[in-house]
């Protein structure tokens, strides 16, 4: 029979993870939790595995955001972007089999993250402009806005496609995702003003 010392400091454990949400051993270390006692709850069923060195607690469903979750979890200073900001904004047909994930310009590249991840690297405006702030599951998640995603697509479209960015301006502003001031301000952040301008203007017409 475990201890009662054994329960206290399970419980404590569970406690932690259920507050952060998605966790890996490094965000525990600081509090004393040692791999080994991940490990344990692990082999008890009490938590899960749930991609390369991340836990939760068993049968949390982190939904179709997951990977999103796992990529924010693991690359903090990421931002997510392109496809996989047009699929968490709900407003592509198109399906991101990786995590774009835009990073500052002489960010170090991540190696082995363990995860399906494509990264771009930006600076200035371009990587600061239109960042927003959620939490899933306890999880701080960086991802960009609708406008400055359809302004990032037309940037990027050499990597995504041309109808991946005319897609992404049709639909978001049929479904009324942006202002056009927003799309204005991030298009020039972005620089890509000049592209964009004559679809935008087709759009109003």
């Amino acid at each position: 029979m475990p201890s009662k010392t054994t329960i206290a400091s399970r419980e404590r454990i569970l406690r932690l993870i259920r507050r952060f949400g998605v966790v890996r051993p490094k965000d525990l270390a600081g509090k004393g939790i040692s791999r080994t006692a991940l490990q344990r709850l692990v082999n008890g069923g009490a938590i899960e595995r749930r991609g390369r060195g991340l836990y939760v607690v068993s049968g949390v469903d982190l939904g179709e955001k997951q990977t999103v979750i796992e990529a924010s979890r693991r690359i903090p200073e990421g931002i997510v972007c392109l496809l996989s900001a047009l699929q968490f904004h709900d407003f592509t047909t198109q399906t991101a089999h990786e995590i774009w994930m835009a990073l500052p310009a002489k960010a170090w590249r991540p190696r082995n993250p363990g995860l399906p991840l494509r990264f771009v690297f930006l600076s200035g405006p371009a990587l600061e402009t239109g960042i927003q702030q959620h939490r899933i599951h306890g999880v701080p998640v960086r991802v960009y806005s609708p406008a400055k995603t359809v302004a990032d697509c037309f940037k990027f479209r050499n990597k995504v496609g041309l109808d991946v960015a005319l897609e992404a301006l049709r639909e978001g502003w049929r479904a009324r995702r942006f202002q056009i001031d927003e799309l204005t301000a991030a298009a020039k952040a972005c620089r890509v003003w000049g592209v964009m301008r004559p679809y935008m203007e087709a759009l109003l017409a």
